[in-house]
């Protein structure tokens, strides 16, 4: 929820780097007595517009690079057994007892005091052992481990409710609806208020697809085909063989990130793509689609109101046709009956009107002043 929360706050940084960014450029590119563009030209807004979102969209991609620092930082169960992957569980035991020779509190007689390890307390040397064999553990039972790639180290705290995969997967949704359900009507509530006018299609649509990724990953027996074959290849060949490739609750998490940076864009960056410079400020033309302009929407408002007003006049007049129904043979009665209803709607609906009432008594008024003395009825 902080996330989504962030995009309501998430405005007056971009903009501050934005003044000092543009008043950089000028010092660089404008010379010694040349006139600088001022607030309120075109060209100055132009210039603004297209910092902005040379920010925006640099702070996005710092954002991603961070989450991406922090889950690499945190590592996973096959990172601190230095185990890949696809390890069977025969070679997680045996890297296990390897790692027992070196870290068990019986093996350590005295505190490592080297800067490279942290473990500087015998407590240190006792918890870093019991998370070993956790992990090892936890990769070596097969339904444990199949929880644990797709929902994080969490299900560690599930073994006594949960034994079979089933029960894991019926566990790790009942998390996955909440997230879900808070999102969309956050992001409804926002949209009624009128936050979210750009891109509100293509938001529902990354929240559709990353709940689709997120559904697919918890239920499937293997890796996601485009996070074996296409995510952690790439990241790999990026960063070096040094790198530990993804598993499914850290490219889970890694999406979530994503998706609200993606919201981000689409309220910072979006609607600058489409605006208006030509009058010296930045006037947003777009919708949800980026499309269309004030002059267009305004003109369709119009003409939904004119529709709306022609419909309030059918009806109405087709009321009044069904009242007046019983004196369709009586001319006479008929004609009376429409004079006085006409008299009635004049008497009490627009003489009444104090609005009306205070124009008449201003035109009287007028006429009074404006009349030659000793004039008949100017008192």
């Amino acid at each position: 929820m902080s996330a989504f929360l962030s995009l309501l706050g998430w405005s007056f940084l971009p903009n501050l780097v934005t003044n000092w960014t543009q008043s950089l450029y000028y010092s660089i590119t404008i010379r010694a007595g040349d006139p600088k563009p001022q607030p309120g030209t075109p060209r100055h807004a132009e210039h603004r517009r297209r910092i902005h979102i040379l920010v925006v969209a640099l702070y996005l991609a710092y954002t991603i690079y961070e989450a991406d620092y922090d889950l690499q930082r945190a590592g996973s169960f096959y990172s601190d057994l230095g185990v890949p992957l696809h390890a069977t569980e025969r070679e997680i035991k045996s890297r296990f007892r390897r790692l027992a020779a070196l870290y068990h509190p019986d093996k350590v007689a005295s505190p490592p005091t080297t800067s490279s390890n942290h473990h500087n307390t015998r407590a240190d040397i006792n918890a870093y052992f019991v998370h070993l064999k956790t992990a090892a553990d936890t990769l070596a039972d097969p339904a444990k481990r199949f929880a644990y790639e797709r929902f994080g180290p969490e299900v560690v705290a599930w073994s006594p409710r949960c034994v079979t995969v089933r029960d894991y997967v019926v566990r790790g949704a009942q998390a996955l609806v909440p997230y879900y359900g808070t999102a969309a009507l956050f992001m409804y509530g926002l949209g009624l208020l009128g936050y979210l006018d750009w891109g509100r299609y293509e938001r529902w649509l990354v929240l559709a697809v990353l709940f689709v990724f997120e559904v697919h990953s918890a239920t499937r027996p293997g890796m996601p085909w485009v996070l074996d074959k296409v995510v952690n290849p790439l990241l790999g060949k990026l960063a070096g063989a040094g790198r530990v490739p993804y598993v499914q609750f850290q490219a889970v998490a890694l999406a979530r990130k994503l998706s609200v940076t993606v919201y981000i864009a689409f309220s910072q960056i979006g609607p600058l793509l489409t605006a208006d410079t030509s009058s010296g400020r930045l006037v947003v033309r777009g919708g949800a689609g980026g499309g269309g302009n004030d002059e267009a929407a305004l003109k369709q408002g119009l003409e939904r109101l004119e529709m709306a007003v022609k419909r309030l006049d059918t009806d109405a007049t087709r009321l009044l046709e069904t009242e007046m129904a019983p004196f369709a043979g009586d001319e006479e009665t008929r004609n009376s009956m429409w004079a006085k209803v006409k008299e009635w709607l004049v008497q009490n609906t627009i003489r009444s009107d104090p609005m009306v009432r205070d124009a008449l008594g201003r035109s009287f008024a007028k006429r009074r002043m404006e009349a030659p003395p000793g004039a008949r009825g100017n008192r």
